[in-house]
């Protein structure tokens, strides 16, 4: 007998957009259509969608105030369109803390857990919380659940996971957790797609640049080390976070330039990174453009590849070397010249870019001669999440 339909409804909330869509069961999964809000909060906020088959509404404006008005508007849209409705709704939790380390149907009992959790990601678990609240509220009896960004890093081991921090600050869950990992699992289903056996057997960094940016050093198809760490808000220089800060800095800002606790977080997490060092824009696209003329906008860009390119070298030692480099994320997939920047010099650890491939996007950047393979690749955050929530509610 043939297994029944089941659509799946997916959000991916973000600290200022949410990224929501529809798909349908099947060997792929098949998308119905896919949209995003942006820009919540600031009265330029838009909403577009992409329907199967290649047709698009873009940049109609939202007029969201916040995330609940976001979230708000996202269902009106889903209400009123001709799609099938949901049979499971999945949703990207950042953060499981120490106690999820696979995707779990939504109980009371995981929200309680979760809300204990916010202070861990105060940007990000807020927004996708409303969302849950929201879905339950508005398509009472459909089975949700979550997907945490956190589950994949679980295998570290302790050395990597642990901050040289007293033990019983430790026992209050203060360790390196890792994030981004719905889009590095993604990444490695699609490489064992493809044949690449370096995804199970080998040593491969995935860079995933965008808005958010980190890396992840995975052998044998298990993550090991990572660039975040507590919070979302460490490793990589971002578009607007800081990135790797000395403690003494926070401690400074407290003690001496008498700043707030909330004042020290927003700056870390909005004022900061790209935005913070130009002074002018947090989106590469505009550094870029800006950087011939902008010394700041030169210096941002510099900082970026500087700290991408050191963080790297530090993953492929702990490695003990490299047989694959993923670029991914808006940056990693559509910016040349950054991925050039961070490979430059890196040629005694078998990075060495063709410049012809890699001007053109190709799947493959990597020169003939290069003792690592380098692949540029889309990921779909997404489709991960459909896919494990589709899988769960099967096994109720």
């Amino acid at each position: 007998m043939p297994v029944p339909m089941k659509y799946i409804l997916v959000f991916n909330a973000g600290s200022s957009s949410i990224k929501f869509a529809l798909y349908a069961s099947g060997a792929p999964l098949q998308s119905i259509y896919a949209g995003e809000l942006t820009r919540i909060g600031s009265s330029g906020s838009t909403l577009s969608v992409r329907h199967r088959g290649g047709a698009s509404s873009g940049g109609e404006p939202a007029g969201a105030s916040g995330h609940e008005a976001a979230f708000r508007r996202i269902f009106s849209w889903i209400q009123s369109v001709d799609a099938p409705p949901p049979d499971i709704i999945g949703h990207r939790l950042v953060h499981g803390g120490p106690l999820y380390a696979d995707p779990a149907i939504v109980t009371p009992e995981l929200l309680a857990d979760i809300g204990r959790l916010v202070p861990y990601a105060p940007e990000h678990l807020p927004p996708a919380l409303k969302g849950v609240a929201l879905a339950a509220e508005l398509m009472a009896g459909v089975p949700q659940v979550a997907c945490f960004d956190t589950a994949f890093h679980r295998s570290m081991p302790e050395v990597a996971r642990m901050y040289a921090l007293p033990e019983p600050v430790r026992r209050q869950g203060v360790q390196r957790y890792g994030f981004h990992g719905l889009s590095y699992q993604y990444l490695l289903t699609e490489l064992r797609r493809m044949g690449e056996r370096s995804a199970d057997r080998g040593r491969v960094v995935l860079a995933h640049l965008g808005h958010g940016a980190s890396m992840v050093a995975v052998k044998d198809g298990k993550s090991v080390e990572t660039t975040m760490g507590f919070s979302p808000a460490g490793g990589l220089v971002m578009s607007t976070r800081t990135g790797d800060l000395d403690p003494g800095v926070l401690l400074f800002l407290l003690e001496e330039a008498g700043m707030s606790p909330q004042e020290v977080k927003e700056m870390v997490n909005r004022r900061s990174g790209l935005l913070g060092v130009s002074a002018e824009s947090d989106d590469m696209r505009d550094l870029l453009e800006l950087e011939a003329s902008d010394p700041a906008a030169r210096l941002a860009v510099d900082l970026f590849c500087y700290q991408a390119r050191k963080h790297l070298g530090s993953l492929i030692a702990v490695l003990g070397g490299l047989d694959l480099l993923v670029f991914t994320g808006g940056i990693g997939e559509h910016a040349p010249v950054i991925r050039s920047r961070i490979c430059n010099g890196l040629e005694c650890m078998g990075i060495a870019l063709d410049e012809r491939r890699n001007g053109e996007n190709a799947a493959v950047i990597s020169a003939d001669t290069a003792g690592a393979v380098i692949r540029v690749m889309q990921t779909d955050e997404e489709q991960m999440i459909a896919g494990e929530a589709l899988r769960l509610a099967l096994l109720r």
